[in-house]
């Protein structure tokens, strides 16, 4: 139990794995012996079986898939194109301090304005078709993605840098050989953290304008009381993340297996 505890102390990986899945049956446990004692109404908190029902017959309707597809690709897409555009931005801003001093104050100034209020002027220059949903995605992730991959530029020691020169390297020779390869462990973590944000950006978007998705599956659920059906809905978003997190993690460990984080 010492060891268990002890600050930053390692365990294994059966056992962080086994805690990982208690934590889920402890929620669930919790969830059943509260509905099934029926301490609180139906209407707010649906028992784990109607929950389990319902996805069920969404599922064999079409409805969940065909939702999750859908707001999928809206992910993918306004991901994507924040990713295109976000990375080389923040890899020169953590590079050159006359393109931090250009855009990095633009970029802190932006992040601090709540996406949701962009939602009205997106509709009125794209309408409220999937580019909108798109573009709200890319503004929620765009401007924090930039600032964090600066950071993640900065954080190459300036030792690795200037040995290279002494090598003769030159300066954009310095940039692919040492600045990206040393930072780029870091760089997919940051977009591993980044697309959880994502979502959180595309169900507003979808709860505000969009006849599909799985935002608006939870918005059409609540104005029927239909809680059972937000709860599938919120548990599959959270799924989704959960495998695509996964995902990032396993892809990290096989391009990077010498990073130290990887263990």
């Amino acid at each position: 139990m010492h060891k268990v505890f002890k600050i930053r102390g390692k365990i294994s990986k059966k056992l962080y794995l086994l805690i990982g899945i208690s934590s889920f049956l402890l929620i669930i446990l919790l969830w059943t012996i509260v509905t099934g004692l029926g301490l609180v109404e139906p209407m707010f908190l649906p028992s784990p079986l109607k929950v389990t029902e319902n996805f069920v017959e969404t599922v064999q309707n079409g409805q969940l898939l065909n939702n999750a597809g859908i707001s999928i690709y809206r992910i993918v897409m306004g991901f994507l194109l924040a990713v295109i555009f976000g990375v080389p931005i923040g890899i020169l801003v953590g590079t050159f301090k006359a393109v931090e001093a250009f855009i990095r104050p633009l970029c802190e100034f932006i992040r601090y304005m709540p996406v949701p209020a962009f939602v009205p002027l997106v509709m009125v220059w794209s309408g409220i078709g999937e580019g909108a949903k798109i573009i709200i995605v890319f503004l929620g992730t765009f401007f924090q993605l930039v600032l964090m991959i600066a950071d993640d530029a900065m954080s190459v020691p300036d030792d690795l840098l200037n040995s290279s020169y002494t090598l003769g390297a030159k300066r954009w020779t310095a940039i692919r050989k040492v600045l990206l390869p040393s930072m780029a462990p870091r760089m997919m973590e940051t977009l591993r953290m980044t697309i959880g944000w994502a979502w959180t950006y595309l169900v507003v978007a979808e709860l505000v304008a969009s006849s599909s998705g799985l935002g608006y599956s939870i918005l059409k659920a609540q104005r029927f009381f239909q809680t059972e059906a937000i709860f599938v809905g919120i548990l599959t978003i959270g799924v989704i993340g959960l495998i695509t997190d996964r995902l990032f993690a396993l892809l990290i460990k096989v391009m990077f297996p010498w990073d130290e984080r990887n263990g």
